[in-house]
């Protein structure tokens, strides 16, 4: 198991599934990787077609293979409402140290909902072996 830093980097997504009849969306990301979880800002009325660019440090290390991202559309009143999500293997960044920004499906109910850029930068760390049990 690879240790080190992952950099994810969120631009922007497209296509989302409205989920407001009489106002515009207010999306932001979750971005998970193993126990870690960030959140970008919340594109204010950005709709369907929200603008992030925004990077997210992570330590990866055992148990961290893949970096799931969930779509959320922020509400006043109600709970926020659930848009899409999809989950990213870390094999190839893993691999190549970099993974350029890509256009992904987001997936609700097995349904596709839009899409969202990202983009996977990994900087390896040399461990000992006895830095295995920590």
């Amino acid at each position: 198991m690879p240790y080190g830093q992952l950099e994810v980097y969120i631009g922007y997504a497209r296509g989302l599934e409205d989920q407001n009849w009489l106002t515009d969306m207010n999306p932001y990301a979750i971005i998970t990787c193993h126990t870690e979880e960030k959140k970008t800002s919340t594109a204010s009325g950005e709709g369907e077609d929200p603008e992030w660019n925004e990077s997210f440090l992570f330590t990866v290390s055992r148990g961290c293979d893949e970096v799931h991202i969930k779509i959320m559309d922020e509400n006043t009143i109600e709970d926020d409402d659930f848009i899409g999500e999809t989950t990213l293997q870390l094999e190839e960044v893993f691999r190549e140290g970099e993974v350029e920004a890509t256009m992904y499906d987001l997936y609700k109910d097995d349904e596709n909902c839009g899409s969202v850029k990202i983009g996977l930068t990994f900087t390896r760390e040399e461990r000992d072996e006895y830095d295995e049990d920590y």
